[in-house]
């Protein structure tokens, strides 16, 4: 796997492109008194022009209750059947911002927030990365074993996909 750093405008869309195409994460915050994190999956709403990704969720998670008392979060991405994996540490803002919750507003939010968007628990999250790292592979999981067997049996190094940090 080679590697490939990349900055500014071609990190972010490599982020958003990333994120765009999984989808669902794990947000991990960080419970007082405990060495461990907490986590859970998310849906993205958005990856804005910054990178900022966008959520909606409950005041009511312990997601929500961790970040009264720290905002640094992780975000973990896999696409196993393709061998993507994206990793995110971030700072977290929350707000009640209604316009982002008009904006995002969707079937599947509708199924967590029985009172409709002027649900009081709704809020609005934004994590603004601070670092990411991220393995891209240049094709599925099937190939990219095959480039392996091929690689060891051969001796040859066969390009398999890139890897680096993402410097937002």
């Amino acid at each position: 796997m080679s590697t490939e750093n990349l900055s500014n405008r071609d990190a972010i869309d490599k982020l958003k492109e990333m994120v765009d195409k999984i989808d669902i994460g794990m947000l991990c915050t960080f419970v007082p008194g405990s060495d461990y994190p907490h986590a859970i999956p998310m849906s993205r709403q958005e990856v804005d022009e910054e990178g900022n990704i966008w959520f909606l969720f409950s005041s009511e998670s312990t997601a929500y209750q961790n970040l009264q008392n720290n905002n640094k979060v992780s975000l973990l991405y896999a696409h196993v059947g393709d061998y993507n994996f994206l990793s995110i540490n971030g700072t977290a803002e929350i707000s009640k911002d209604q316009a982002r919750i008009d904006k995002y507003w969707n079937k599947m939010v509708e199924t967590w927030f029985e009172k409709g968007k002027d649900d009081s628990r709704i809020r609005v999250l934004k994590v603004t990365p601070d670092e990411a790292h991220y393995w891209d592979n240049k094709s599925n999981k099937l190939v990219t074993l095959m480039k392996v067997a091929a690689s060891a049996i051969s001796g040859q190094q066969m390009d398999i996909g890139r890897e680096g940090e993402l410097h937002l």
